[in-house]
């Protein structure tokens, strides 16, 4: 377990800033990553290894995208005990994203309101950062790396596949899987992607791209796409039939709610942005379920949101999850939250 319990340190990050505590947290990992006192917030991983779309998870348990978008802190997080990291999301080009403030807690219903915007550093420098990640390197079942994609702010909703494309092309080589993001409500329009004929347009170009980069490249990288929580029921077929029609490996269900039915009145509650945490669990849940309805027993699905215990972990696979992610856990938690979850989905797998 982590030297330092996260409960003596939660409340000096907590009586900060949110985007202040989540920056200083990032830089601290960064610059301890591969150290000695990387034993902080060490933990063992659990060896619970399961395949999905063709890859062998070390276990059940992975950390959302959105935490670290420039892909800075991949050791540093992996040594939480993560079976997989994804990071991003990146954009083609550096942009700043939305104007502060655009993160807020809210303690009382554990959730956080955030509109970042896809603020990172560029498809460069984000590549760069991952190939400096040691963690290929070490010996035994190293952990997966996925690599979550976007479009820019400024690139008209009708050229986003434009963006997607580049960025595809720069991840590949780097990537265990890639994440197509269609699913942010803080990049305008971007949401719009998710209906039947963008959908269809986008995830066509993505899929004869990709069989372009495995025949250059010599493997062939699974692609997920990562919708919303927001979706009605033929909302949700629609999209399952449109993954299988294009060959996509999986789903990762969900990203944040644009609901705020569960935090009214509370400060903070009427924020722009999307919400995560306890508020989006169950309907997160009830896309999952959906999803494996629509898709059969085997589809690949990385079901996200909401995910506060293990039981909640637990609830995730129940509701038709092969793996799961945490992000607003992790912040309200700490990573004591990666080794309980992997431990009780390793004992529900018994």
């Amino acid at each position: 377990m982590p030297l330092i319990p996260y409960a003596l340190a939660r409340p000096f990050l907590f009586g900060m800033d949110p985007e202040a505590a989540h920056d200083l947290t990032l830089n601290a990992i960064a610059r301890t990553q591969g150290t000695p006192l990387e034993c902080l917030y060490r933990q063992t991983r659990v060896s619970d290894p399961v395949t999905l779309a063709g890859l062998q998870f070390p276990n059940r348990v992975g950390l959302a995208a959105g935490l670290d978008k420039n892909a800075r802190c991949i050791d540093g997080l992996g040594a939480m005990g993560f079976g997989f990291v994804e990071v991003g999301t990146v954009t083609p080009l550096a942009q700043p994203g939305n104007p502060q403030p655009r993160m807020f807690r809210l303690p009382a219903a554990q959730a956080l309101i955030n509109r970042l915007g896809f603020n990172n550093g560029g498809l460069a420098a984000f590549v760069a950062n991952v190939q400096q990640a040691q963690f290929r390197r070490k010996g035994g079942q190293p952990m997966l790396l996925g690599l979550n994609i976007g479009k820019n702010a400024a690139t008209p909703i009708e050229r986003a596949t434009d963006d997607y494309l580049l960025a595809l092309d720069g991840v590949y080589p780097h990537a265990d899987y890639v994440t197509v993001n269609i699913s942010s409500p803080n990049t305008k329009n971007l949401r719009a992607l998710q209906s039947d004929e963008a959908l269809d347009g986008l995830l066509g170009a993505v899929a004869e791209r990709r069989a372009a980069l495995a025949a250059q490249h010599g493997k062939r990288v699974p692609i997920f796409v990562k919708i919303a929580p927001d979706l009605d029921e033929a909302q949700v077929a629609v999209i399952a039939a449109t993954l299988l029609r294009h060959g996509m490996d999986g789903v990762i269900a969900t990203n944040t709610t644009l609901a705020r039915d569960a935090v009214q009145g509370m400060a903070h509650g009427e924020e722009a942005g999307g919400l995560s945490g306890a508020p989006v669990r169950e309907g997160s849940n009830r896309v999952v379920r959906q999803l494996r309805s629509a898709l059969g027993p085997a589809y690949p699905i990385i079901g996200v949101g909401g995910i506060l215990s293990a039981a909640d972990a637990v609830a995730k696979i129940e509701a038709g999850a092969d793996v799961v992610q945490i992000y607003t856990g992790l912040i309200y938690q700490g990573p004591a939250l990666v080794h309980q979850s992997a431990l009780a989905l390793k004992n529900l797998a018994k």
